[in-house]
Formats: structure tokens, sequence, C-alpha cells
């Protein structure tokens, strides 16, 4: 069997350099947002499809640009890194993925444009060199805080998204960066890449994002009517955002921090959602 008799199709290695699962996580948050916000079925379609044609851009840039620091560190899971997709070709596709992202958007208008671009421009100058700084963290603020306000400038008329909920996604995007980033630090390290959660180091950055969640849980409460399922929502995000605090301190940042607090952003998500 030769070589190329075994390599993956182009097209299921380019969907494996996008991130696949923060990608379907975060379309499917701008459905669930879209659904509860009464955006029309027509409207809601094409929001769907502009959020996932976006999502995919950002992932292919982000593995396009670090195809070399990916190779360094031995990280040939990953299709660009392990030579199935040159990384060219997956900058082609984000940049036209991108392109495609705001022309789906025009429909909606010109509001939904500009938040979407503003999203799409901030997520790429992380990738391009903002993660290397102290300012890492600027472009998940920016991006998640903004995204509430897909579903709500998606309607007509269109109106940016509630404090509680630009804050909450704010503190999301906040949370995602720092707790996600904490998983590579040492390779990370090793090809010069010192962003705000290298500086802070593992138990700060976990600290941090646990907290930011629990800020998003509580402006979510405050800005919206008590109801059971709010208390139930507030509860349970600060009962595993303490857990994850609590065990940060007990022993080293590890997998079960990690998943302890992308649970508490999970649940901080579901609760903006069901605001």
């Amino acid at each position: 069997m030769t070589d190329a008799a075994v390599e993956p199709p182009l097209v299921r290695s380019l969907w494996g350099a996008t991130h696949p699962g923060p990608t379907l996580v975060v379309t499917v948050l701008a459905l669930a947002l879209g659904i509860a916000a009464g955006v029309e079925p027509w409207r809601l379609a094409v929001l769907v499809v502009a959020v996932f044609a976006g999502q995919v851009s950002v992932g292919l840039s982000n593995d396009a640009i670090d195809g070399a620091r990916d190779a360094a560190v031995g990280r040939t899971d990953k299709p660009i890194a392990g030579g199935a997709v040159t990384p060219e070709r997956a900058l082609g596709v984000a940049v036209a993925s991108a392109i495609l992202a705001i022309a789906l958007s025009l429909p909606l208008g010109p509001a939904l444009v500009a938040a979407h671009a503003v999203a799409l421009a901030s997520a790429w100058a992380y990738n391009a060199g903002l993660k290397s700084t102290p300012l890492s963290i600027v472009p998940f603020v920016v991006s998640f805080g903004f995204f509430p306000s897909f579903a709500t400038l998606s309607l007509s008329p269109p109106a940016l998204a509630a404090w509680w909920a630009s804050l909450a996604g704010a503190a999301l995007g906040a949370a995602v960066h720092l707790t996600n980033v904490v998983r590579d630090l040492d390779d990370d390290r090793r090809t010069g890449v010192r962003g705000l959660p290298h500086r802070l180091g593992a138990r700060a950055s976990t600290v941090i994002a646990a907290c930011g969640i629990v800020v998003g849980a509580v402006a979510v409460f405050a800005g919206t009517d008590a109801t059971i399922a709010g208390v139930v929502f507030l509860a349970a995000v600060a009962a595993v955002a303490v857990g994850a605090v609590a065990l940060v301190f007990v022993r080293p940042p590890g997998r079960a921090v990690f998943r302890l607090t992308m649970l508490a952003a999970l649940l901080l998500a579901a609760q903006l959602v069901v605001a």
C-alpha cells in the first residue's frame, strides 16, 4: 500500500484543522441563542451558517500559523503539523471562509456585519501574534462579548444584547482562554509563546477563570427575572467553579481542573441561553 493510499482525504484533514470541537460548540451556541431570542427561521439559518464559516476560518488560521510550532513540539496529531495539509492551503481556505462568513452576514443587516467583522478580526489578531503578548486575553473578551449580540442583531429591528449577556459572554471568553491554554503551557514556552496565562501561571489562570465565570453567572442572574431555573444555574456554576479553585490548591493544575472549569463555563453558556 502506498503512502498516498493511507493519507486521509483533504476535506477530512482540513476539518481536523478547524478545531472541530470548539467550532461546533460555538455554532450550536449561536443556534441556541438565536432560538432564545426569537430569530425567525430563515434569519436563524443564515446566522448559524455564517457563524460556522467564521469559526472554520478562525480554527484553520490558528493551525496554519502555528504549523511550525506544532511540528516542533511533536503535535503530529494535527493535520498541518503532520503534513496532511500544507499551511498555505489551510490559510487559503481560512481566508475564503472568513469572506464567506461576512458575505452570509450581509442579508441580516449592517449591524451584524460590523459585529461579526470585529469578532473575526479580533480572533485573527490573536492567531497572528497577540497570543504571545500580555494582551492575549483581549480577543477572547472582545469576540465572546459581542457573541450574544449576534442573535439580537439578526432580529428586525436589530439591537445589541443586554449588558448582562455581553458581560457573561466576555467572562466566558476570558475563562475559555485562561483555561484552555493551561493544558499547553510547557509546549508553548518551548516555542516562544508567552501570553497572559503563561505569565500568570496555571494556578492563577485557573482561579481567575473560575472567578470570572461566577461573575458572569451573577450578571445573568441579576439581569433577569428570578426563577427556580436561574437559581439552580447560578448555584451549579458557583459550586463547580469553587470546586475547581479548591482542587487547584490541592494538586497541580491538570486534566481534572481543566474539566471542572470548562464544565462551569458550559453551565454559564447554558444559563445565558435559558435566561
